[in-house]
């Protein structure tokens, strides 16, 4: 999929380098944007079983 993706990037090493940068920044700031505030109540992270003695 890398490899995919590193050959349809257009320009020379330096220019593909910076486009996967910018992919990777993009792709994460989508992820903690808009993914996982719209996973967090799904997920059982709240849901404590310890009483509180």
């Amino acid at each position: 999929m890398y490899g995919w993706i590193w050959r349809h990037l257009p320009g020379n090493v330096w220019v593909k380098a910076l486009l996967s940068l910018l992919l990777v920044l993009v792709v994460v700031y989508v992820l903690f944007q808009y993914v996982f505030p719209w996973a967090e109540p799904l997920l059982p992270f709240n849901d404590v079983t310890v009483d509180g003695q």
